[in-house]
């Protein structure tokens, strides 16, 4: 069982806390069990690589961190503006997100 969520992989989101605070982002993968997101681009960390097959060289190499669902915020893409999201029925009777700001589905 893992954390309930809001986020899917794609989304555009906004980081709340930290080091890269503020910037935007889209979600490359959604860790439920641990809660949390790892963004493209954000929270990268250095990783010395020992040589193998794939990666004969080695090295220092950047690798994303994960980032609790609670330090970032989605982007909608209507109003550009970080939002929180209600659910609402479609017309087909799907669950769809919706945006507060703007009222624009998200899905």
């Amino acid at each position: 069982m893992g954390a309930k969520t809001h986020l899917k992989k794609g989304d555009e989101v906004i980081l709340l806390a930290g080091k890269d605070k503020g910037r935007k982002g889209k979600i490359q993968r959604v860790l439920r069990p641990e809660g949390a997101v790892i963004i493209e681009g954000l929270n990268l960390a250095k990783k010395h690589a020992k040589p193998t097959k794939t990666n004969p060289q080695g090295g220092v190499i950047d690798k994303a961190i994960p980032v609790p669902m609670g330090k970032v915020m989605i982007v909608c893409s209507g109003c550009n503006q970080p939002t929180r999201i209600k659910r609402d029925r479609a017309s087909d009777g799907t669950l769809v997100r919706v945006c507060k700001k703007c009222g624009r589905t998200l899905d």
